[in-house]
């Protein structure tokens, strides 16, 4: 038997090197992993579609915890990276994601902005 397949709409990675993780970003991790169950956002719920990973270094080592997504939208790949994340900022990321509306514009850095 095959393993079983999850399709996602979008993929969150959060920042767990040194610098973001003194500022906070493995509690952000389990705090957002808490959120997208709670909410049915990811991937592995009935009608979610949210992958979370955490990840190495994302750049942004003197303003993390650092949150990057990753998304096929509109026939392209878009991506978005954010500093300074916290829980309300990682949620309506994730909202986005789930709901392929545009991703928020606040705190974002990088590649596009």
């Amino acid at each position: 038997m095959p393993p079983k397949y999850f399709e996602t709409r979008g993929h969150l990675l959060v920042c767990q090197g040194p610098n973001c993780k003194a500022r906070g970003s493995a509690l952000l991790y389990r705090a957002l992993w808490t959120h997208l169950e709670r909410h049915s956002l990811a991937y592995y719920k009935t009608g979610g579609s949210v992958r979370l990973t955490e990840s190495g270094c994302l750049g942004a080592c003197s303003f993390g915890p650092a949150l990057c997504v990753y998304r096929s939208r509109l026939g392209r790949l878009e991506e978005g990276w954010y500093a300074a994340a916290d829980l309300p900022l990682a949620s309506a990321v994730a909202r986005a994601v789930q709901e392929e509306a545009e991703l928020p514009g606040e705190r974002r850095y990088g590649p596009g902005e």
